[in-house]
């Protein structure tokens, strides 16, 4: 199990990384999808996504001796894969301003959602066991990686956290305005 765990960890990295790219930096810095008015509902599921994450990932990730946060869990998952299924339909139209989603940001969204849901996979497969009783939820913070697990974990969601208040803000029209003059004046990228 504690191979898994390391899985785990490596693949929540993983999908940080590239989530940061994607949902910071092309999303709200480079495109400014909260600005265009085709964009609006991709905005709308990029922000409630923001905000299941950091909570799917308490819920599932870090409240370890909790089963009923499991389901919790598991109940905002949900959720979560039908907003993006939202997202997904939404793209094609939203992205006319650009010419359409470009190839590489397409494979980065790939790339993303597979370092995601294969992290809740891996974990799925550490904490859930079938018994003749039915499904037990085991508590894994007694595993031998459960420290650098949490540490990475702990330190996810702040800038989770963050960047969901940050699309919410975006959605006010006047800070919206403050962001793109301040974005405006950084030439780097």
């Amino acid at each position: 199990m504690e191979i898994g765990l390391l899985i785990t960890t490596i693949l929540l990295i993983g999908f940080a990384v590239l989530a940061t790219i994607d949902g910071f930096y092309l999303h709200l810095f480079k495109y400014q999808l909260h600005s265009q008015q085709e964009s609006r509902t991709e905005h709308i599921t990029h922000t409630i996504r923001a905000f299941l994450f950091p909570v799917i990932v308490y819920s599932l990730f870090l409240n370890v001796e909790n089963a009923i946060f499991f389901w919790i869990g598991i109940s905002l998952l949900v959720v979560d894969l039908i907003v993006l299924g939202i997202d997904a339909y939404s793209e094609k139209d939203s992205r006319k301003f650009m010419g359409g989603l470009p190839r590489w940001e397409y494979i980065l969204h790939l790339f993303s959602n597979g370092f995601h849901f294969a992290a809740i996979a891996a974990l799925f497969i550490i904490r859930v066991q079938l018994t003749q009783n039915g499904i037990e939820i085991l508590d894994i913070s007694t595993l031998k990686n459960f420290g650098m697990f949490e540490f990475v974990v702990n330190n996810l969601l702040p800038g989770a956290i963050l960047l969901a208040v940050l699309h919410l803000l975006l959605m006010i029209d006047a800070f919206s305005k403050k962001w793109n003059n301040l974005r405006a004046k950084i030439t780097c990228c």
